[in-house]
């Protein structure tokens, strides 16, 4: 079997790195873009560094901007009215994974009119043709969306978040510019960091890794292990290693996929509009410990690249335990919650471990898993 790897056509990287966009949209003959951004950073004027950059090319641009945390069907659905009638021929994404999956969703109805139902684009949809040409410029360092082949909605009316995995969807220029970053708060820096960290390991251990993928996460590893501390508070180099790592980790797993923290975390997301970083973080941890008998001898390079000293001369047992303690301790080091006791009541765990079991993430999980166990990993959290 072939293994596939999808990257942007270009990305730039670095501070500063935003104002490489007005050149792009020129050679390109870009004339009008559709900018999504949330309402949040439009408020915080984190959009406007992008945009002040448009207005002093001057080039044109409209804004979009009802974009929910968890985006909904709604707010795709409105995104594709807008973008019909502001006459734009791009987009440029500015934000974290709400504002670029909305993005995405967008741009690929606009140009596969067939897919109009949103619903519809769940899973690997047969598109036909390339979304909407995209600019991705990441506010946060985690989601890794401006390198993805994957968006996430949320179905308000189910109750559930799907996922669709579309090698059309991937923005053609990625823009990772840590100065982007720096008005993040720290508690969502630790949560789309831990996101971000989430994506490396699960990537790193999922069926279908291989040996391009595995140097594209352990990198990751390495690199978020040494900086997710500084960034939350707020260094420049941790900003910076942060904007790289995630990046990195979002290389790899856009390829090969995730397993069931993210499957479970989508079900919190949607059930009570967790923060997807958060849910994640708590999940992470215990996840490890459940996948560790299917995992070979992995966890003693992540130990290794979390910076778990001695590993060579540890049992097996001991280096996953280590690998285990590590990312724990990483998690309690940036703020994140130890368990789910203030987040899951009782009533819903069924449902939530049944929806966590359909999701798009489940299949590659290293250990396979059912209904019955899924809702024994939620309570074991409770």
């Amino acid at each position: 079997m072939a293994n596939r790897i999808v990257l942007n056509e270009i990305s730039y990287h670095g501070a500063g790195a935003i104002k490489e966009i007005p050149a792009e949209v020129k050679v390109r003959g870009f004339k009008k873009a559709f900018v999504c951004s949330d309402p949040d950073l439009i408020r915080f004027n984190v959009t406007k560094k992008v945009t002040d950059v448009l207005d002093e090319a001057g080039l044109a641009y409209e804004i979009y901007s009802n974009i929910k945390p968890n985006p909904t069907i709604e707010n795709v659905q409105t995104g594709v009215a807008a973008f019909k009638a502001s006459g734009a021929d791009y987009i440029i994404a500015i934000g974290g994974g709400s504002s670029m999956d909305t993005a995405k969703a967008i741009g690929i109805i606009i140009t596969n009119p067939e897919f109009a139902d949103v619903r519809s684009l769940e899973g690997v949809a047969p598109t036909k043709n390339p979304c909407v040409p995209t600019i991705a410029v990441p506010t946060t360092a985690g989601t890794a969306a401006e390198v993805t082949i994957n968006y996430v909605i949320t179905d308000v009316e189910k109750k559930r978040k799907f996922v669709c995995v579309d090698t059309h969807d991937i923005p053609a220029i990625a823009v990772i510019d840590p100065e982007m970053m720096a008005s993040m708060p720290k508690g969502l820096t630790a949560a789309t960091g831990m996101d971000a960290l989430t994506h490396a390991i699960e990537g790193y251990i999922t069926k279908g890794a291989w040996e391009m993928t595995d140097m594209f996460h352990l990198k990751a590893i390495e690199i978020i292990a040494k900086n997710l501390r500084g960034a939350v508070n707020n260094t420049p180099e941790g900003r910076e290693g942060m904007a790289l790592g995630q990046y990195i980790a979002g290389m790899g797993f856009s390829n090969v996929g995730l397993g069931i923290v993210h499957s479970m975390a989508h079900s919190l997301g949607a059930v009570y509009d967790t923060p997807h970083g958060v849910a994640n973080a708590i999940l992470l941890p215990s996840i490890m410990a459940y996948n560790a008998p299917c995992t070979g001898e992995k966890y003693r390079e992540i130990a290794r690249a979390m910076g778990v000293e001695g590993v060579d001369e540890m049992t097996q047992e001991e280096y996953r335990k280590a690998a285990v303690d590590a990312v724990q301790q990483l998690s309690i080091d940036v703020g994140i919650p130890k368990d789910l006791k203030e987040i899951v009541k009782e009533e819903d765990v069924q449902f939530l471990a049944e929806s966590a079991y359909a999701d798009a993430c489940r299949p590659g999980n290293p250990r396979d898993t059912s209904v019955e166990e899924i809702v024994e990993l939620y309570k074991a959290l409770m």
